[in-house]
């Protein structure tokens, strides 16, 4: 019998020496999935971040790149519509001191002694005047 209890005790050391080692094993298994688990899963956070930052991106610059062109066509129609405003003001200017010209002009020559002369001029310079604008309006029709 002492050699069935020498093998019994062998057996007993084998069994419990392979739980060990078995128990060892399943635990480096479970901890080494969970690792991967969270090493995947702050991947897929990094990644999905990564592109909601981008999609964000990508909109403003949309959003941004919209009211640029808006305040653009704005400024553009604002500016073009000062340019007319203040031709049509110069244009009247211009014509308010031809006015004031021709009027001093006629005054200078009626403190002449030749004033009979000078309102012959004028009158025939303006008929002259009129004569032009009626060409120009005719070459402008015939155009």
């Amino acid at each position: 019998m002492n050699d069935l209890q020498v093998d019994s005790a062998t057996v007993s050391r084998q069994s419990t020496g392979t739980r060990k080692k078995r128990g060892k094993a399943p635990l480096l298994i479970f901890i080494g999935i969970w690792i991967l688990l969270i090493g995947g899963g702050l991947l897929g956070a990094k990644l999905y971040t990564d592109k909601l930052q981008r999609d964000i991106t990508a909109d403003i610059e949309r959003q941004t790149s919209a009211q640029i062109a808006d305040m653009q066509k704005t400024y553009d129609s604002r500016l073009t519509a000062l340019e007319s405003t203040y031709a049509g003001e110069i244009a009247l200017l211009k014509e308010k001191i031809d006015a004031l010209n021709e009027l001093l002009t006629f005054t200078k020559d009626n403190a002449d002694n030749k004033t009979d002369n000078s309102n012959k001029l004028y009158t025939q310079l303006n008929e002259v005047k009129k004569q032009l604008n009626e060409l120009k309006k005719s070459l402008d029709v015939l155009k």
